[in-house]
């Protein structure tokens, strides 16, 4: 086989693939056989029809047909690897010469775009500001309130419902007079917005007892995003009693016998925490400050099939001001990808199993799966290697990160290593992958595929 480039744009090839009819051959006798299997023709047996008689009877073409459906990929692949062409989104195949005829060569054109290449700057010492961070009276106060609260008890009250009460509730939906869904004896935080639309102010005022009607729209099912007619009946209404803050208590919510060691804990805690906001904002801005210094082509041939997915699976087609929204967001996703495997291959990142392993159960916890089974889906689908390609993006940022000089606003030097939750192997890839984690879980409940978070990855699978 024969090849060769030609270099259309930064982000985009075309090869020219010469096969010599001797390596097509192999493929023409799997056609052969394959298509004999298929047809039947009187005084011969499945399978053992002899090759001239299916050119006559199927024809040439569709054996050759055949043929090259199935050798396109081969000889492709093989071309883009001798050529060291590493190829993206959906090639554009023209085939210029067919053997209608024994002896006579394949041959054949592609148009794809690349991964563009990418000339690094120094990656040694660059220069981050992040804000400086005190935990204050206000966060420790938050956190204790917060573990009273998975100590408290719910008590019924005879009044009227009240913003942040508890509530016991039916609740049904009808469209049209056909009752959709109905249910009875549902527990519901008032003003946590996690139901349907305009039910925390129905409830607001009700007392137990008592029903009103509201009209939302429905957030599931078949006839999801269709207005219902929605009936709420309160049945109880309850507050949260939070135990006194004591040593008791300190006991009871912690290991600490009195409640100076569970404050000065949770103290320790908080500034933990602040710490970690730090690591975070320091990974932000080195990542920003690459995107803005380093050109990035990125083909426009992906970022449109990608936005064009993207809007037609929330049927916003014809919505130009989200189209511009997801393309940008999307090219930057698509950059930053492509930043990050050049880095990564840069300082030689290697992704050792465990690390896989890690990935694999923090990802398996965001999507509520077994970790077994998602990663045997993940296998299934032949997901792993782009897997291990966004574990080696997050190596290569945790490497930058790790080189970076870090200072806070008042001046000070921040060490990485003390923003890093302290466990057997601290590492700031740990930081890098959980903090991600923790953001694409957030963006998913915000927001069904937000274009910053799903489609990076979405775009991660096809880059």
């Amino acid at each position: 086989m024969k090849s060769a480039v030609e270099t259309i744009s930064p982000t985009r090839v075309k090869l020219s693939v010469e096969v010599p009819f001797a390596e097509l051959k192999p493929m023409l006798d799997d056609a052969y056989r394959t298509i004999g299997a298929q047809v039947q023709i009187p005084g011969f047996r499945k399978g053992k029809v002899p090759s001239r008689i299916i050119d006559q009877r199927v024809g040439r073409g569709a054996v050759v047909q055949e043929a090259v459906n199935e050798a396109l990929p081969r000889f492709f692949a093989e071309a883009a690897e001798e050529q060291n062409v590493r190829a993206i989104g959906q090639p554009e195949v023209d085939v210029t010469a067919v053997p209608l005829e024994d002896g006579q060569d394949f041959t054949f054109t592609v148009e794809t775009d690349v991964r563009p290449e990418i000339e690094l700057p120094d990656l040694e010492g660059i220069a981050v500001e992040v804000d400086a961070v005190e935990a204050t009276e206000d966060d420790i106060t938050e956190r204790l309130t917060a573990l009273q609260e998975r100590f408290g008890a719910l008590v019924g009250v005879e009044r009227a419902v009240e913003e942040g009460d508890f509530v016991s509730i039916d609740l049904s939906a009808t469209i049209g007079g056909e009752e959709i869904d109905a249910v009875t004896g549902v527990s519901y935080e008032v003003g946590s917005g996690n139901m349907l639309p305009g039910m925390d102010e129905a409830l607001i005022g009700m007392s137990a007892g008592e029903s009103k009607d509201f009209t939302a729209p429905l957030a599931g099912g078949d006839r999801e995003g269709e207005d219902a007619e929605c009936t709420v009946t309160v049945q109880a209404v309850k507050v949260r009693e939070l135990p006194a803050l004591d040593d008791e208590f300190a006991q009871l919510a912690s290991e600490f016998d009195t409640l100076e060691e569970l404050r000065a804990d949770v103290t320790r805690q908080a500034e933990q925490s602040k710490k970690y906001e730090q690591g975070i904002q320091a990974r932000d801005k080195v990542l920003e400050h690459l995107l803005e210094t380093v050109d990035v082509p990125v083909p426009d041939g992906i970022v449109e099939a990608e936005v064009h997915q993207h809007l037609e699976g929330e049927n916003r087609l014809d919505d130009d001001e989200h189209r511009a929204e997801v393309q940008e967001s999307t090219r930057r996703a698509f950059k930053a990808q492509f930043l990050l495997d050049a880095i990564a291959e840069k300082l030689e990142v290697r992704v050792e199993q465990p690390e896989l392993i890690e990935y694999l159960v923090m990802s398996a916890q965001q999507y509520g799966m077994d970790p077994n089974t998602f990663a045997q889906t993940i296998d299934q689908q032949g997901q792993i290697p782009s897997i291990v390609q966004e574990v080696a993006r997050r190596k290569g940022l945790a490497a930058v990160l790790d080189r970076a000089v870090v200072t806070d606003t008042a001046g000070t030097v921040i060490d990485l290593d003390e923003l890093v939750p302290q466990n057997e192997e601290p590492s700031l890839a740990d930081l890098v992958a959980q903090a991600s984690e923790a953001e694409a879980a957030d963006t998913e409940s915000a927001e069904d595929e937000a274009a910053d978070t799903e489609a990076e990855a979405e775009t991660a699978d096809k880059a």
